[in-house]
């Protein structure tokens, strides 16, 4: 996907509807008293785009589930400009995922090319 707003757009599809924000340390959808710690979520994917004019403009759309099942996204600015309270969290979060089905799949086809080599010497 070429852009934020395809990916945003793809990920509300897919059911990631909750606008989620960083309140008090924790994560939290906007209008729900519901908080979340880092162990209390996944990132299932995250996406990074750099800005046309600016390489520094730059951001980060995360898919995240809960230990409920709730579906959201947040987005926050890449490097220098990244909320460091957003950035806290995501650090402490213990399960990050980054789905490459492409490359997942020429990977073990190398490995599976290797192994076939080690066969035959």
């Amino acid at each position: 996907m070429s852009t934020l707003l395809d990916c945003l757009n793809h990920a509300v599809k897919k059911g990631y509807i909750e606008n989620f924000q960083i309140i008090n340390n924790c994560l939290s959808v906007h209008d729900d008293r519901l908080y979340y710690y880092p162990s209390d979520v996944v990132i299932k994917n995250f996406y990074r785009f750099e800005g046309q004019s600016d390489p520094q403009d730059s951001s980060i759309l995360y898919l995240i589930e809960t230990c409920d099942g709730r579906k959201g996204t947040m987005i926050d600015a890449y490097g220098v400009y990244a909320d460091s309270k957003l950035s806290k969290f995501m650090r402490d979060v213990e399960s990050i995922q980054k789905v490459q089905k492409n490359k997942k799949w020429k990977f073990s086809l190398v490995n599976l090319r290797m192994s076939f080599l080690k066969i035959l010497t």
